[in-house]
Parts: structure tokens; C-alpha cells; sequence
């Protein structure tokens, strides 16, 4: 469908990356200050071939936040729904994604959902592994098989950068490990968090994992199954629901995609049972998302009636 009109995806391209100037990149952690903020880049992906590239689609970047869509599948697939909705919540919320204040209010004291920065710290704690490199190879082994790309690794620097200016986040896990939300050394649970975050790959890479959860879990001869169709499931929901931080409901109306974004600027799309669609486009609006690749998303969306609804 998409790979007959390569001209008017570049128009869109084009388009869209007028939007750049209307952001900046994230500055709280340092690392992510060096990212060129007219950059715009898609890939998107249907099992057989990349119908269409833009930008530069080579350029690495971190998941940040994508990654929680990730840690959540792994954490369902080793402790299942159970346990780990058993610690944390189902629903949107209006507030930051690094907000603590509806932890305080909250009764019992668990977070919303696993797309704000409360949940998906105690969906990493739940993840198996017997040491903080343990958890990130489990997670990196998932990240590969859905990518086909066993070069993925993190970026060492990005990493130091976000543990080193973490103290939000610190705060949030002592004050689960008070309410006996999570347990252990919480220094521990910060090393393999903000390694998660750091993980670095391409809009190709992206366009991949996007594809393997929009086709229920299954890789590209779309035979072997990767993630449990349920898991695949629940985790585009949350897409829907959650994946664009305080904008998600906004975003369900004008895109209809289920997307998780991350503060690096990458947006991660599944179109069910059709495409996976990475984009890059690190100048990000005051929500956190990248301002380009909403925009694109829009155009694509609108285009292609791509909307679930």
C-alpha cells in the first residue's frame, strides 16, 4: 500500500520537518543535548522489505521511554498479568510522565500505569535476572530477535548521563520500596533502568519491533511468534491508552496509531496486523513528544487510513 507512494511520503517528510523549530531537544539529561534538532527520519517496515525510507534513517538514537513498551512484555512473560498488574495500574493519566504526586494520593500507593516513570520502574524490578546485566541481556536478547539485528547494545555515555542526573527517579523508587511495591537495592534497579533507557538503535530497528507488535508477535515469516499474542495485545493497548505520555488521548483522536514515544525523539508506531513505523525527530513539544513526528504521523495517518478506530 505504502510503497507506491514514495513521492508523497517525501512531500510528508518535507512537510513535517518544517515542524522542527517549534521544539527542542530534552536538556535534563545531558547526554540528549547533543542530538541536531532539524532531524527527521522514518522507516517503515511490512514484513518483507522497507517500503520506504527517510531522513537519516541510519542515525542511532536511545529508546529512553520506547523502552518501557519492551520491559513490559518481558515483565508479563516471566511473572505474567497477575503479578504484574498486581503492582501496578491499567490507567491514563493526565499528569507528567515523571510526576510522584498521584503516587501519594493513590490508594493502594501503586503507580497508573507502566508508561509513566513510576510504573515502568517496577516493571523493570519485575523483570528476572539475577544481576542488573542479567535483566539488560534478557531484555537485549528480546530487542534482537524482534530485530534481526544482533549488533544492538546501549550507549555507555547516555547511560552515565541518566544515572548520574537521576534523582527524580531515585525518588520514585524509594517511594515504592516504602509502600513494599518493589523491593531490593534500588541502586541496582537504577543501573539496569537508565542502561534500559540507553538502549541504541536505528528508525529501522524501530520499524521492526514495531512490526512484530503490530502482527500479534510474530516475526517476519509471520510462523515464529516472539511475543505471546496476548502479551502483543496488551502492550499495543497501552500504546493506545498511555504510549504518548499526557498527550495519548489527543494523539488517539488526530493519529489513531497505537505509539510510544521517548524523549531522545523517537516515536515507535504499529499499524495492526499491517506495518511497523520508527521515525526520529529529536526537537520534542512541552508533552515530551517529538514535534515532526506527530506531525508526520498525522500526515501518514490521514493519508493512508492507518486510524484503528
Amino acid at each position: 500500500m505504502v510503497c507506491h507512494k514514495q513521492k508523497q511520503l517525501e512531500e510528508m517528510v518535507i512537510e513535517a520537518k518544517k515542524h522542527t523549530n517549534k521544539g527542542k531537544v530534552a536538556d535534563y539529561i545531558p547526554a540528549l543535548k547533543e542530538a541536531n534538532p532539524s532531524v527527521l527520519a522514518l522507516s517503515i517496515f511490512d514484513g518483507a522489505e522497507f517500503c520506504f525510507t527517510a531522513g537519516d534513517s541510519q542515525e542511532l538514537f536511545t529508546l529512553q521511554s520506547i523502552s518501557k513498551v519492551l520491559a513490559l512484555a518481558l515483565a508479563i512473560i516471566d511473572c505474567g498479568e497477575d503479578e504484574v498488574f498486581s503492582k501496578v495500574g491499567m490507567e491514563p493519566t493526565g499528569d507528567p510522565f515523571n510526576s510522584i504526586s498521584r503516587l501519594e494520593t493513590q490508594v493502594p500507593n501503586k503507580p497508573l500505569n507502566p508508561m509513566i516513570n513510576a510504573g515502568a520502574l517496577v516493571v523493570s524490578y519485575l523483570i528476572k535476572g539475577d544481576s542488573p546485566e542479567h535483566k539488560l541481556e534478557r531484555l537485549l536478547e528480546l530487542i534482537r530477535k524482534m530485530t534481526g539485528n544482533d549488533t544492538i547494545s546501549y550507549n555507555k555515555e547516555v547511560a552515565s548521563s541518566e544515572y548520574l542526573s537521576a534523582d527524580l527517579n531515585r525518588a520514585l523508587a524509594y517511594f515504592l520500596k516504602q509502600h513494599h511495591i518493589i523491593e531490593g537495592e534500588i541502586e541496582d534497579l537504577l543501573q539496569y533502568y537508565t542502561k534500559q533507557c540507553a538502549i541504541e538503535l536505528t528508525c529501522h530497528d524501530l520499524a521492526k519491533i514495531g512490526f512484530v507488535i503490530a502482527n500479534e508477535g510474530k516475526g517476519f515469516d509471520r510462523n515464529e511468534i516472539i511475543i505471546p499474542v496476548k502479551v502483543a495485545r496488551l502492550v499495543k493497548t497501552f500504546m493506545v491508552t498511555c504510549g504518548m505520555y499526557n498527550a495519548s488521548g489527543e494523539f488517539a483522536i488526530k493519529v489513531g496509531i497505537p505509539a510510544k514515544s521517548g524523549v531522545s525523539g523517537g516515536i515507535l508506531g504499529a499499524v495492526p496486523n499491517r506495518l511497523g513505523i520508527g521515525i526520529y525527530g529529536p526537537s520534542l513539544d512541552e508533552k515530551g513528544n517529538s514535534v515532526a513526528g506527530m506531525k508526520l504521523l498525522e500526515l501518514l495517518s490521514d493519508s493512508f487510513e492507518l486510524s484503528i478506530f
